[in-house]
Parts: C-alpha cells; sequence; structure tokens
C-alpha cells in the first residue's frame, strides 16, 4: 500500500527535488558575488557567448516576427479601414510579450543548451572535480558568470528584437502594403509607452535568470557519460522554454497591477 502511495507521488518528488536543486544552485553561486577573486574576464567570455553569439538568430527572428505580425494585422484592420493601427498593435505586442518571450527561447535553445553540453561535459571528464581540487569553486567560476551574463545581455538583445522588429513591420506595412506611414507612426506613438519597453525589460532579466539557471544546473548535475549530456541538453532546452511562457503570465499579472495607469487602469 505504502509503495503505491509513494509511487503515486514521485512525480510531486521529483518536481519538488528539481526545484530545490536549482535554488541551491543559485545560493551557492550568488554567494560568491561579492567576493573575491571577482575573474572579470569569465564575465566577458560568458557575455559573449549568450549576447553576441546569439545576436544573428535574434535579429532574423525579430524581423520575420515584426513583417508576419504586421503582414496579419494590416489585412485583418484592413477589413474596417483601420490599417495604419497595425503600428501600434505590432509595437505593444513586441514590446510586451514577444520581444522578451521570443528572445528567451531563441537562447534556450541556443545558450541554454550550450551552457548544459559544455558543463556536462566538463562534469563527466572530472574537470570540475580537478577545478576543487585546485581550491577553484566551480559555482564561482562556472556557474555565476553565466547567471549575471545572462541577465546583463537578455533585456539587450530584446531591446535589438524589438528594433528589429519594427523595422521589419514598418517595411511589411508601409513599403509592401501601402500604409500611409504619417498615420501609422501616429499611431505608433499614441498607442506603444516607453513604459511598455521597460516592461519588456523587467521580463527579459528573469528569463535570462532562468535560462542561465536552468542550463547551468542541467550541466553541473549530469551524470551517465554522453547520454547523460544529451539528456541534460534536451531538459534544459525544454525546462527553461516551459518556464520561461509560465513565469510570463505572473510577471505579466504583476507589472500590470503595478503599472495600471499604462493599460487602462484608474
Amino acid at each position: 500500500m505504502w509503495t503505491g502511495v509513494k509511487d503515486a507521488f514521485a512525480p510531486v518528488y521529483r518536481f519538488l527535488d528539481l526545484i530545490g536543486g536549482h535554488l541551491i544552485l543559485i545560493g551557492k553561486a550568488l554567494v560568491w558575488l561579492p567576493r573575491r577573486p571577482f575573474r572579470g574576464q569569465t564575465y566577458l567570455e560568458a557575455a559573449e557567448y549568450i549576447g553576441f553569439g546569439s545576436l544573428p538568430i535574434v535579429l532574423l527572428v525579430g524581423a520575420a516576427t515584426g513583417m508576419v505580425l504586421s503582414l496579419q494585422s494590416v489585412n485583418a484592420f484592413r477589413q474596417f479601414g483601420l490599417e495604419s493601427f497595425s503600428g501600434g498593435t505590432t509595437g505593444k505586442a513586441l514590446a510586451l510579450e514577444l520581444a522578451p518571450v521570443l528572445t528567451s527561447l531563441m537562447l534556450a535553445g541556443r545558450a541554454g543548451a550550450g551552457m548544459a553540453t559544455e558543463l556536462g561535459t566538463m562534469r563527466i571528464t572530472e574537470q570540475i572535480d580537478a577545478l576543487e581540487s585546485m581550491a577553484v569553486n566551480p559555482h564561482q567560476y562556472l556557474v555565476l558568470p553565466r547567471i549575471i551574463a545572462a541577465m546583463i545581455v537578455t533585456p539587450i538583445l530584446t531591446l535589438l528584437f524589438f528594433v528589429i522588429g519594427m523595422g521589419g513591420a514598418y517595411l511589411s506595412a508601409v513599403i509592401i502594403e501601402h500604409v500611409d506611414q504619417g498615420q501609422w507612426i501616429a499611431n505608433l506613438r499614441d498607442i506603444v509607452h516607453p513604459m511598455d519597453v521597460i516592461q519588456g525589460f523587467i521580463k527579459a532579466i528573469f528569463f535570462g535568470f532562468v535560462v542561465a539557471t536552468v542550463g547551468c544546473y542541467q550541466g553541473y548535475n549530469a551524470s551517465g557519460g554522453g547520454r547523460g549530456v544529451g539528456l541534460g541538453t534536451t531538459r534544459a532546452v525544454v525546462i527553461a522554454s516551459v518556464t520561461t511562457v509560465v513565469l510570463d503570465y505572473f510577471l505579466s499579472d504583476i507589472l500590470l497591477t503595478l503599472f495600471p495607469t499604462v493599460h487602462g487602469g484608474p
């Protein structure tokens, strides 16, 4: 009987163990933030890998997203003669949701998987054990720089996603679909507020934190040889992507509560 009950609650135990493992990893890494040695080079290398390395795919997805969203908006609003509002609606969607979320998903697929693979390979080849034997804390040297770098570069990539996305939206609406340029820009200014972009920034910080933490955790705790590294990489992408989408709802609810006047509040 007890075995059956234990088996029934096994997924819950595994879920709680997963959350606890991530929290322990975060605590062990962040406790080293104010402590020497700082090793600034490791932060720059992590920022270059996560940010600059992901720039082409982020810009490509941003341009394509802005163009297709603008195309669909123009055709939807044209039924009512309001196609000039496509710029505002596209900008609102990109600033608040699509830019931070899609940027995070792109980072999860590239940088998150890369971090999990790199740390997983170091784990199974005992390089992490070698660091510990040389009195180098692996949480400070391997995990912390990646988390901090991801929290810094993800908002920057989100802004670039938004800018290139609006460029694609302008090309699709004004150049290709011949929407009036003046009305398109005027409605964009009326509908999209600076606080919308700031909210996207705030979300991107949390999303970058999630992607880096999940990737580092899966790689740091990899086991079972090459197959274990592959499974850890797969789990890193899936968990980071799902967490991003779920977390987006709660962050949106909190930010809409904090900034109600921007979105039709009292």
